[in-house]
């Protein structure tokens, strides 16, 4: 696609930052779900980028969610569904990316906000920041993703209160939730979330992808199947030049050095 106007991308190192840039509260239209999606290709495609995070950049908000004047729009004329399809589609990509994706919350996460933020793989969240899936306040519900994600982080019991009432919750409490990995000053969420990828980009890339994977499949399949995916997994490794320098590094006592 041509140049982005709602998503801004820069790379350090192999980690590919991805900025959601739509003053004034980034919110989620059309044309930035279609960014957000070509940069996720660029993301998957591009063997040197091992890690990516998501922000909000400077602005106060993360996201706060669909764009509500151009939604009333797509429902005058009929093609609301679409868009609905379109922001499950990209979230379920993100959810089941075979590189990890990092949420850097930098401030509100809202509805369809607080949706992709579930969608990343680890969170890093600003203490001040509050998440909400506020839907039911406006006659409906979530729609892209949160009906389904939030059970499976938080249990049932509680996602139905955070939906059905459509209240917010602090930093601490999502962090007591486990929807969020850490929470930090709001001038610390970038740095915190670039030091968590940069740990992470430092393990052998075929390891990462067979955990991601191993790991995305134990929300689909019984034990049973999840085991034998498992194993099918760790012996394709064992064998890789990655296993054999861990282990030799292993044995000689020092850091490895895996290949990209």
């Amino acid at each position: 696609m041509g140049e982005r106007k709602y998503v801004l991308t820069t790379m350090e190192e192999n980690i590919f930052l991805i900025t959601i840039d739509h003053p004034p509260v980034n919110s989620l239209n059309t044309q930035t779900l279609s960014e957000l999606e070509s940069v996720l290709d660029e993301f998957t495609g591009n063997p040197i980028y091992k890690v990516a995070i998501i922000t909000g950049g400077e602005m106060a908000v993360f996201v706060s969610g669909a764009d509500i004047s151009e939604s009333e729009e797509l429902i005058a004329s009929g093609n609301i569904k679409d868009f609905i399809l379109r922001g499950q589609g990209l979230f379920r990509k993100i959810s089941e990316c075979s590189k990890p994706v990092l949420a850097a919350i930098n401030g509100l996460a809202l509805g369809g906000g607080m949706e992709l933020a579930m969608a990343c793989h680890l969170r890093i969240m600003a203490n001040r920041a509050k998440l909400a899936q506020p839907e039911i306040n406006l006659g409906i519900i979530p729609g892209w993703g949160g009906t389904q994600m939030l059970p499976k982080i938080v249990g049932s019991a509680k996602a139905r209160e955070l939906i059905l009432t459509g209240e917010s919750i602090s930093a601490q409490e999502a962090l007591r939730l486990n929807l969020v990995n850490k929470v930090v000053p709001r001038e610390e969420v970038l740095r915190t979330a670039k030091e968590l990828a940069r740990k992470i980009a430092r393990k052998g890339t075929l390891a990462i992808r067979a955990a991601m994977d191993s790991i995305c499949m134990s929300t689909h399949m019984e034990l049973t199947d999840g085991l034998a995916y498992e194993a099918e997994q760790i012996i394709g490794l064992i064998d890789s030049p990655d296993a054999r320098e861990g282990l030799k590094a292993f044995l000689e006592k020092r850091k490895p050095v895996f290949g990209d």
